[in-house]
């Protein structure tokens, strides 16, 4: 049993209700509490579990649970704050990798998913123990624990003998028992989040008499949008406040409310928490900033203990416009409009900015959460509630922190296939490249971390608020682009000119128009139009002809978007021609987006009304609108995608490569970089090829190994080594184009005089044939986990960095995307007359890769540079490896923060 296992801390999840359990392992100290557990037992659930009714079940139950830690064994309870829900134990009984398990529920508890939460967690810590199958035993009548069994998401087999089934569970982390994982959990956060955003009543602590207290202002809101059910306020001493009801205390309260808003000094608010707890609020606003460490932590044990979702502290509150609801808990200045945008955010200032940008534009709000500094309640619970509650179909986020990215990235992939996510790329430079001691570490910015994440979940990342509301009325009015190729009209050359710089910085594509094309716009246009792209309609332009272009435009198949550039003038004056109601007069124009830019418009974005109750996006600036149609296009271009597998690897060895990471930081409780031979055994677990090499302590074996590795040509490389040389270039510790004995024996003399007291041994490799020099990594940031890099490589790495990034688990079409993006790429594709490169070699030393880093938490880096690759192969021409004392934690388990 795994130290990381027997010492893992209690954590929190939620039940299928919504409710919160605590689930920890068992002590001593839970013996009378266990005892209890089975006694209150009806004798027939007595009978599904131990097979028989016997008076002392309950004692022997007990008694195996609560002793003291033993190899093999591991039990987990589920408890509130007084009482054990349920029991979940795994035997291995002396067996390496089989565990017979057994699982006990209250009898009042069935069906609440308490049994599957367990088994989930008792999985993860398996796992961790090298256990890969579960054994139980159950009478065939026990219909409720061989539904849990079957329901978990794993291959589950059974044989039946008599009365009883023997069930076989492999513990397989595939994507199907992720995806159940996902399944279950979703729907317990979205019944946790309905006492938040669907409260029945709610109540203001901290609500002042005097104007200009920020809980007065809370209550206000309440009260002025509308709210339309029970609305209290607490406050010592007051009957009323703003002609709502105060009571002295929650507790003193005619009802418990759902939600509390919290707006007290940051020294009363861990009271004010644990009041509200007692008295069984089940869920927390807290708009009150400035809380210390320990008020934090004596909050969010409050929450934890009493089972209460929190949103804040530091927080503008919360908002649900359903007509039935119109709950608005916050203190913005105004009301947020009816709509089906779903908005959370961690600054204030950004929500508000949001909620006024989607009120004007006409989109409106859905639901609306400011996180502030998101103790509890996450982008991720947000996510899931707009997927669930049959009002959202647009998701805008601005998030500066990641608590789970990981199972945020499986949610936003699911989310994102349903509806548009756009979020504010916040925090992207930094001062300078983190310092760090290899190329991996050096290239992997935050920036790209982040990137990678919005990426491969499918997120549309833009820059600034008004870039984001930019989008979201274009994706919130206009179909998707099927691609990237986009006609611009104007009836002004230099409005032309500007919007087609504009899209082409915006990478995307003005195709020239076909002469088919070209001669039916002339037919419509005025004389002197120029059917180019852009087409130059002239200021003579019409709104009957203007139509007509649009028509034809958007009905041409090599056009997947229109981007219309007016400028007002006296022509069009003069004759009565509204060239704007050419875009929003007609039903509409097909399946094909189109846009307008205005240079003269007062606002950055408009949606301009449509008949047929559509709507047209309106930009003042033309790079705002390409920026838009290139978000839309790359929406378009993933949804396109299937969604990407991981796949199975052969000659993987996890166990083995675990033991010798073990054995690694056994000698070095600190960490360190692997040598040589260490490193090789742990590449070779995971079957990535390196160039043949060989060790060498002396001028003599530096010659032998020379002999055993020269090619056809004679000529090898050797490389000094000792512990903490990671740039050997910089440090002139190679030596190549060695020929004969002489030169080796005079590289290795150089490596003992100008490296005395340092070198402990050479690496004699073969010359490497001839190829494209290539840089792969993994780095394991701290937060969204391991970050996998390639690139060009060789003494290039760090000046051109030339470099894509993705977190892993690879799935396939990361790691094309990852071969494609660096600039790089056509040498791999055999441009310059060099020959392809072996693809097939390189995918799979990522997806390698990929698998070394997803099953080693303690890999802090692996730098692969260069990495040769040739027409014939792939192979690893120098390693390096940094392993770091870290114990692994399930990312997808059922917890919360």
């Amino acid at each position: 049993m795994s130290d990381d296992v027997l010492n893992r801390p209690p954590v929190h999840a939620l039940l299928a209700d919504g409710t919160t359990a605590c689930i920890r392992p068992v002590a001593p100290a839970d013996h009378d509490g266990v005892r209890r557990f089975y006694e209150e037992m009806s004798p027939e659930n007595l009978r599904l579990r131990f097979f028989s009714v016997s008076r002392r079940s309950a004692a022997l139950a007990a008694d195996r649970a609560c002793a003291p830690g033993r190899p093999g064994y591991r039990a987990l309870l589920a408890r509130t704050q007084d009482r054990v829900l349920g029991l979940a134990e795994y035997d291995t009984a002396g067996e390496k990798d089989t565990a017979e398990i057994s699982i006990a529920v209250g009898d009042t508890l069935h069906h609440l998913g308490v049994g599957t939460l367990l088994v989930e967690h008792l999985v993860s810590a398996a796992r961790a123990d090298g256990v890969t199958t579960f054994t139980a035993d159950a009478l065939s009548e026990n219909r409720e624990v061989l539904r849990l069994f079957s329901d978990l998401g794993l291959r589950v087999t059974r044989r039946f003998e008599g009365p009883e089934v023997r069930c076989t569970i492999r513990l397989d982390q595939d994507d199907t028992y992720l995806s159940a994982v996902e399944a279950r959990g979703r729907a317990a956060d979205v019944a946790s989040l309905v006492p938040l955003l669907r409260p029945d009543a709610v109540a203001v602590v901290g609500a002042g008499r005097t104007p200009g207290s920020v809980g007065r202002a809370v209550l206000h809101h309440l009260k002025a949008g509308g709210y339309t059910r029970r609305l209290f306020a607490v406050n010592p001493g007051v009957d009323h406040i703003l002609g709502v009801p105060s009571y002295p205390a929650v507790g003193d309260l005619p009802l418990t409310p759902d939600l509390v808003v919290v707006a007290v000094p940051a020294a009363a608010v861990p009271a004010v928490a644990e009041e509200c707890g007692k008295a069984g609020v089940r869920a927390l606003v807290v708009v009150t900033a400035g809380l210390d460490a320990d008020q934090a932590r004596t909050l969010l044990a409050a929450c934890r203990t009493h089972g209460m979702r929190l949103v804040g502290p530091n927080c503008l509150g919360v908002s649900n416009t359903e007509s039935g609801l119109r709950l608005d808990a916050t203190f913005a200045a105004g009301h947020p409009r009816p709509g089906t945008a779903g908005v959370a955010v961690q600054s204030g200032g950004v929500g508000i900015a949001l909620l006024d940008g989607l009120s004007r534009l006409g989109i409106g709000v859905s639901s609306f959460a400011a996180l502030g500094d998101k103790y509890d309640v996450s982008g991720n619970d947000m996510l899931q509630w707009w997927e669930s509650d049959g009002r959202t179909d647009l998701a805008l986020l601005h998030l500066e922190s990641f608590g789970g990215p990981r199972a945020f990235s499986r949610t936003a992939r699911r989310v994102t296939r349903r509806m548009p996510v756009l979020t504010v790329d916040a925090g992207r430079t930094v001062a300078g490249r983190r310092a760090a001691a290899s190329h991996t570490a050096a290239a992997a910015t935050r920036t790209m971390t982040r990137q990678a994440l919005f990426d491969q979940a499918g997120i549309t990342a833009t820059r600034s608020v008004g870039e984001l509301l930019g989008t979201a009325a274009l994706l919130h009015s206009q179909p998707l682009p099927a691609g990237p190729r986009v006609a611009i009209v104007t009836n002004a050359g230099g409005a032309g000119v500007l919007t087609a710089d504009a899209c082409a910085e915006a990478g995307l594509a003005l195709p020239p128009l076909t002469p088919e094309l070209i001669d039916d716009l002339l037919a419509v246009l005025p004389e002197g139009a120029a059917a180019g792209n852009p087409v130059d309609a002239t200021a003579a332009v019409t709104e009957e002809q203007l139509t007509d272009c649009l028509e034809r435009l958007t009905r041409h198949p090599g056009v997947d978007a229109v981007l219309v550039a007016l400028v007002p003038t006296a022509v069009a004056a003069a004759t009565g021609d509204d060239l704007v109601r050419a875009l929003t007069g007609a039903p509409g124009h097909g399946a094909k987006p189109v846009a307008a830019v205005r240079l003269e418009q007062d606002l950055p974005v408009r949606l301009l009304p449509a008949a047929g109750g559509g709507a047209v996006p309106s930009y003042a600036e033309p790079q705002a609108a390409a920026r838009a149609l290139a978000h839309a296009a790359r929406r378009s271009s993933w949804l396109a995608r299937p969604a990407g597998t991981v796949p199975d690897l052969d000659g993987v060895e996890t166990a083995r490569a675990r033991e010798v990471v073990r054995t690694f930081l056994a000698a070095h409780p600190d960490g360190g970089r692997l040598d040589p031979r260490t490193c090789a055994d742990l590449l070779a677990c995971y079957g990535i090829p390196q160039l043949p090499w060989a060790w060498a302590e002396t001028e003599d074996e530096a010659v032998m190994a020379a002999e055993r590795l020269r090619g056809p040509d004679g000529r090898v490389v050797m490389k000094a080594h000792w512990p903490g040389l990671v740039h050997k270039s910089e440090q002139r510790a190679v030596h190549l184009d060695l020929q004969g004995d002489s030169q080796v024996r005079a590289a290795y003399r150089d490596f003992e005089n100008r490296f005395a007291g340092l070198l402990t041994g050479a690496v004699v490799q073969p010359l490497a044939a001839r190829g494209t020099e290539l840089f792969a990594g993994v780095v394991q940031d701290e937060v969204f986990g391991p970050l996998v890099l390639f690139g060009l490589g060789g003494t290039a790495t760090e000046v051109l960095g030339d470099h894509a990034a993705r977190l892993a688990p690879l799935t396939d079409h990361d790691v094309h995307d990852l071969i494609t993006a660096p600039r790089c790429a056509p040498l791999l594709f055999g441009a310059h007359g060099s020959g392809p490169a072996d693809l097939e070699g390189l995918e799979q030393l990522l997806h390698r890769l990929s698998r070394m880093a997803a099953d080693l938490p303690q890999l802090a880096e692996a730098d692969f540079d260069p990495v040769l690759a040739t027409p014939d192969r792939v192979s690893v021409l120098d390693a390096r490896v940094r392993l770091v004392p870290r114990d692994a934690q399930d990312p997808y388990l059922r917890r919360l923060r």
